[in-house]
Order: structure tokens, then C-alpha cells, then sequence
């Protein structure tokens, strides 16, 4: 018979390790599986490749992994399967079918119909009596279900998919049960938070509420839950607050296990792929889509692909990833729809002063935005220190959004801050920007290039002024080419530029246009010969972000452009 291994998270909490351990156990007494092991991705003992090896030693080829997770998020379609094959690796030979997450299933509803009404009945998760009970006075004991709102509360996840599935188990659990109604939320990672569907079932009316935390066993995350209910109901002691027990090792979850393994051997898995965020593109989640799913470090496994830690706090899920995205020009439409998408998802936003700034008051109210302004002649911050704060903040769990002005890779350091994701094991990504070093002349009426005028384009930073002896740039070869030359960075050298140039071979009279704030309302362009232009630009007062572009495409005709 086809071995089962069952496949948990892991937890810090010792309680919860024993209720796996005796959910493993009851399963393998039934005695419809000829053997039976459970192991752990991280945080706890025994690990999975402790279990495989068992089954294997034990002579089984052939295996069913069953996923012990309630909903289809991040663990279940990643973390396990990167996992498996690993041990597929170290195993030549041995293949696996692979079982779906628990829920939603009815075993699992009245499972938590149990739980609920044990809590109404007085047996509140927190071992004391019920929150408001003494206040309450006139309600019996086990008080009927038309006065009681439950609080479902899931885990909470980066994968829309999943916090779907909750909402869903929530309204299952309301039909038919006579509740007064089930609202749900989550401790981590999504909202609504405990307190905040507290509070809306507070408005609604609710005067009995039981909180149903909707775990299998015990950990950091339902005592959490018990915490922030019971310090609600302290802040509201009108409102009877209870909090219900986990789902738990009990023979209904065994018998459910039981039903995934039959599936699972059967190829009857009816996986929902059809919403599922690392196939599909849900808006703000761009950054999930074809990611690729890597296994997580356990203690006890002496083979790791990445370190691993758990903290569980908001947003401390260990999958923080680093988008270095290019916003663009400057206004807020021209950021591309990949860029706005991962903007959308992000959990910090490092910015930078040319970065499109209207974006950030679109970014949800938990945000953390991190200015990473770097003005000229002016305050900024460090680059090491932008490089640290993109690492630390991946580390913790979070998606960030690295959102810079133009192209992240035109002068834009953007490969350095790749290069320290990468060197520190973080998952990181980039997203091309539109350049102002194109969008300047452009929106200021100039191509760049144009059929019988200029095939070439060379865009320099004008940064370090000729003759600086950390400058890259052969002044003398640029002045030879007849193409268009764009200058970023130069409103403090453009002088001095202008001369060699011209000192070099290109014409004193080549046009020139400077284009300030490029594509904002108070856009301007100021026009000039090469052997003007220091003068002018002093004159006219341009300062950054300015643009200036030389060649000529400058004195091509333009009518009727519209910026």
C-alpha cells in the first residue's frame, strides 16, 4: 500500500507539535494506511526529510504527501512541493502524489460548529469566564445561537486565493446554523485584523460574540488571537467576548485526512487554479506570478536552499522579495502597468525624490514608505544605507517596491541594489522604466533620432564635469559624432561641457534645448545655441530635474503637440 506522509508548517509551540504528533498517530492506528509518517518544513522536529527517509527505509517508492493546511496559499502550492522535490533528489526513484489542503470541507464547518458552541456553553479558549459575562448577568449558559456573531479567524496570507477561502468557510459556517451572522478576518499578513472585525460586528449590533480562530492546532498565532480578543473585550466590557478552541486532533480532521489520501491516489485532487496568484495575474499580486517556488531550511535538515526564520509578526512570513521598479518621468500615468501592479502589492516603498511621488497617496494606510531622497546640493541618504533597507525589510517577510525616477538602469545605480539583494539570498526582480533621458525630448516636442537627421543617440551623465579624474566619458570622441547627445545631471557642468565640446569639433552653433520638470504642469524649454547654453541656463535659472539635449533633431519643426 502506498505510504502517507503528512506534511506540516511547524510551529514554536510545543502544544501544537503534540497535537500533530497525535493527529499522526490516530491516523496511523485507524489502520486503513499500511504506514504513516509527519514531518515538518521548518520550526519544528521531526523534520520531512526525517519522515520521508522512514517511509523510504520502509521499502515505499511510492508516496501521497498530504499537505495539513486548511487553505491553498503559499506553503501548500510552493513551500511543500520544493520541499518534496528535494527529497525526490535525495531519494532517486521515489515519485508522489500529491494531496489538496483540508478545506473547505463540511467535516471541518462542524468541526468548528463544535468549537463554537463549546465556547458558548463557557468553555472559552482563554480558561476563564467568558469576557462580559459577569456584566451580562441575564445570559444562561450555552446561550442560544440567533444572539451570537462569530469572528472567523484565519492565518491570513500574501495569496488572495486563500483569504477567499476563508471568507467562503465563513459564510458555509453562517448557513443553516441560525448565527446571527460570521464575519471573517485574520491575525497576519491580511485584513480585516481581529480588532477591526471586532469593531464592525460591535456597530452591527453584535452583543455576544464568539471568536472561532480557524487553526488546526496550537501556536503563536491563535494565542495571538486570544490576546487581541481579550483585550478588546477589556476596552468594551458591555460585549460578551468569547474565544473558541482550535479545530485540534480530533477522529473528524483524521477522518478528512483519510478522505485527501483515497483523493490522492485516486487523481482526484479538483485543484482551483482559475484564481490562483502564481498562474494568474490578481491585481496586486504581479509580483507572485511564475515565481519560482524554492524549499524552506529546517534545523535538523542538513541541506537548505535559503535561512528561514518565522517571527510571525505582521507581515513576518519569510517570502520578502525586492522589485527595483523605474516609475518613470515623473508623472504619475507614465509608470508601466507591471510597475503600478507591484507598487499596488508592496508591504515598503523605498523612494526616490524623482520617483512619481502622486503614487504614494494611492499606497494602502499600513504602508511603511521609506524616503531614500538623495537632493542635490542637498540631504540624502546613503546608498549602503538603501542597500540595507531593502535586504532587512525582504528578510522580515515584506514585498518591497525599490520605486526610482526613469529606468532604474540609466543612471539610476539600480544594478548595485540588485547586486546586494542578490549577495544576501534575496528573491529580487526588476522592472524597466520609462527613461527620461527619452521622455524629455519627447514630451518636449524633439526625437531623439530621425530618418536623414541623427541615427545615433548617446545619453551621458553630466554628473562629473570634463577633465574630473573619475569621469568615464571620452568628451573628445562625443564632440566628433554627429548624432543627438542627451545630458542628464548637467545642469552644474553644462558650461564647461559646452566648451570642451566645442573646443573638440562640434559646432558652436548646434541647438540645444533644456527641458525642466519634464511632463509636470510647470514643464519649461529653453532653447539655445552650444555656445550659449552655460549662459542661458544660468540666466533662465534651470534647475534639476532638468534635461538637456544637443543635435539636430532640436531644430526640427514640431506643430500641434500636445503634452
Amino acid at each position: 500500500m502506498t505510504g502517507l506522509v503528512i506534511v506540516g508548517h511547524g510551529t514554536r509551540s510545543a502544544a501544537g507539535v503534540d497535537q500533530f504528533a497525535a493527529l499522526v498517530e490516530r491516523v496511523r492506528a485507524r489502520g486503513d494506511i499500511g504506514d504513516v509518517e509527519g514531518g515538518f518544513i521548518e520550526l519544528s522536529r521531526p523534520p520531512l526529510t526525517d519522515a520521508v527517509g522512514a517511509l523510504v527505509a520502509q521499502g515505499h517508492r511510492a508516496l501521497v504527501a498530504l499537505p495539513l493546511v486548511l487553505t491553498g496559499a503559499g506553503h501548500g502550492k510552493g513551500d511543500i512541493p520544493a520541499a518534496m522535490a528535494r527529497e525526490q533528489q535525495r531519494h532517486p526513484g521515489l515519485s508522489y502524489r500529491y494531496g489538496r489542503p483540508l478545506g473547505p470541507h463540511p467535516l471541518l464547518h462542524e468541526a468548528l460548529e463544535q468549537r463554537i458552541d463549546a465556547a458558548l456553553a463557557g468553555a472559552d479558549r482563554g480558561g476563564t469566564e467568558p469576557a462580559g459575562a459577569d456584566r451580562a448577568g441575564t445570559e444562561p449558559a450555552g446561550a442560544d445561537r440567533a444572539g451570537t456573531w462569530v469572528a472567523l479567524i484565519g492565518r491570513g496570507s500574501t495569496d488572495p486565493d486563500a483569504n477567499a477561502e476563508v471568507a467562503k468557510v465563513a459564510r458555509l459556517l453562517w448557513e443553516g446554523r441560525g448565527y446571527a451572522g460570521v464575519e471573517p478576518g485574520f491575525i497576519s499578513l491580511a485584513q480585516p485584523s481581529v480588532p477591526a472585525v471586532l469593531e464592525r460586528l460591535r456597530r452591527l449590533g453584535a452583543r455576544r460574540i464568539v471568536v472561532a480562530p480557524y487553526f488546526l492546532f496550537a501556536g503563536v498565532l491563535p494565542d495571538r488571537i486570544v490576546a487581541q480578543s481579550a483585550e478588546f473585550a477589556a476596552a468594551h466590557p458591555d460585549l460578551d467576548v468569547r474565544v473558541a478552541e482550535v479545530i485540534g486532533d480530533c477522529d473528524a480532521l483524521a477522518d478528512l485526512v483519510l478522505e485527501r489520501y483515497a483523493e490522492a491516489l485516486g487523481g482526484d485532487i479538483r485543484m482551483n487554479c482559475d484564481t490562483c496568484a502564481y498562474r494568474v495575474l490578481m491585481p496586486g499580486f504581479a509580483d507572485k506570478v511564475g515565481r519560482p517556488q524554492r524549499p524552506h531550511d529546517h534545523p535538523d535538515d542538513p541541506v537548505g536552499y535559503h535561512h528561514h526564520q518565522h517571527g510571525h509578526d505582521h507581515h513576518d512570513h519569510g517570502h520578502g522579495s525586492v522589485a527595483v521598479v523605474g516609475g518613470g518621468p515623473g508623472p504619475d500615468d507614465l509608470i508601466t502597468v507591471r510597475g503600478k501592479a507591484l507598487l499596488d502589492a508592496a508591504d515598503v516603498v523605498v523612494v526616490d525624490r524623482l520617483a512619481p511621488q502622486g503614487l504614494l497617496a494611492g499606497l494602502r494606510p499600513d504602508v511603511l514608505v521609506v524616503d531614500a531622497a538623495k537632493v542635490p546640493r542637498g540631504p540624502s541618504m546613503a546608498q549602503e544605507a538603501i542597500n540595507a533597507a531593502l535586504v532587512s525589510h525582504a528578510r522580515a517577510g515584506r514585498r518591497v517596491v525599490r520605486l526610482k525616477g526613469g529606468d532604474p538602469y540609466v543612471f539610476g545605480r539600480g544594478h548595485e541594489e540588485v547586486q546586494a539583494c542578490v549577495a544576501a539570498g534575496v528573491p529580487v526582480t526588476v522592472v524597466p522604466g520609462v527613461s527620461s533621458a527619452l521622455a524629455a525630448p519627447a514630451l518636449a516636442g524633439v526625437p531623439v533620432t530621425h530618418r536623414g537627421v541623427a541615427h545615433d543617440v548617446t545619453v551621458v551623465s553630466g554628473h562629473l564635469p570634463p577633465g574630473h579624474p573619475d569621469s568615464l566619458v571620452d568628451w573628445a570622441a562625443l564632440a566628433r559624432a554627429r548624432g543627438t547627445v542627451v545630458l542628464l545631471m548637467a545642469v552644474d557642468t553644462i558650461a564647461k561641457i559646452a566648451s570642451v565640446l566645442i573646443e573638440h569639433g562640434r559646432a558652436p552653433e548646434t541647438p540645444v534645448l533644456a527641458v525642466q520638470d519634464a511632463g509636470q504642469a510647470d514643464q519649461r524649454s529653453v532653447p539655445a545655441r552650444l555656445d550659449e547654453i552655460g549662459a542661458v541656463a544660468a540666466r533662465e535659472d534651470i534647475r534639476p530635474p532638468a534635461v538637456f539635449v544637443l543635435g539636430p533633431v532640436v531644430a526640427l519643426p514640431t506643430t500641434g503637440l500636445t503634452v
